[in-house]
């Protein structure tokens, strides 16, 4: 019996990483979508986010299960706990994720990324694609100064947030309105999208120490 309990638990930890892969690959072909204009493609982001949200709604049915049958204390409680915490997370980079791919596919065949701002999108869409595999790599290692990392990376995507909007803000911006505010929600999707990787490294840190910190980089010290 115990060994089907720690199985249970170590499938928890499975599916999650399984989340952040499928979380990983819809925010980087999203991001092609986008800067491509590829409306066929963007499809494929929208509809495989179905998947996402089954692996969640599962991985709730059998965290609840344990917590109803085995009463898990100490460590293995902070497993189930967190692994509903992160599996939320995940769930919402998945769709922050097919939110710009709809960008695409509502814009198409027009780019949504006018050519002065496609070098910042893109390196966007690389910080995001940076920031969930190591979000995968956490919690399959438990390393704490992976995720501490991460915290660097939304820093990084945070900058890019900003210029963003001083290119929006600035003089030389002659773009219909329709574009400022595409690229506004645009924006705050890539950095929603870290911030919600910056939460799962959070989990990870009080999963191994029991602290809930908010300064991820602190638990290295």
């Amino acid at each position: 019996m115990r060994n089907v309990y720690h199985d249970e638990l170590v499938g928890l930890v499975d599916t999650l990483v399984e989340m952040t892969q499928l979380a990983e690959s819809a925010m980087t072909r999203a991001t092609t979508a986008l800067l491509d204009a590829d409306r066929e493609l963007a499809e494929t982001v929208i509809s495989a986010d179905s998947r996402i949200d089954q692996l969640q709604r599962d991985l709730e049915e059998r965290a609840v299960d344990v917590l109803a049958r085995q009463s898990p204390v100490a460590t293995d409680l902070r497993v189930v706990v967190t692994a509903l915490r992160m599996s939320s997370s995940l769930e919402r980079m998945g769709d922050l994720a097919r939110h710009v791919a709809k960008l695409a596919r509502l814009r198409h065949p027009e780019p949504v990324v006018p050519a002065e701002l496609r070098a910042t999108v893109l390196q966007m869409g690389q910080v995001a694609e940076r920031i969930v595999a190591k979000a995968g790599s956490v919690i399959a290692t438990r390393d704490v100064q992976v995720a501490a990392q991460i915290e660097v990376d939304d820093d990084e995507m945070d900058q890019l947030h900003r210029q963003v909007f001083e290119q929006l803000l600035s003089r030389s911006w002659d773009h219909p309105t329709e574009v400022a505010v595409d690229l506004t929600l645009c924006s705050r999707y890539y950095e929603r999208f870290a911030d919600h990787a910056v939460s799962v490294a959070k989990s990870v840190v009080f999963l191994v120490t029991g602290s809930r910190e908010e300064d991820v980089a602190a638990q290295t010290v």
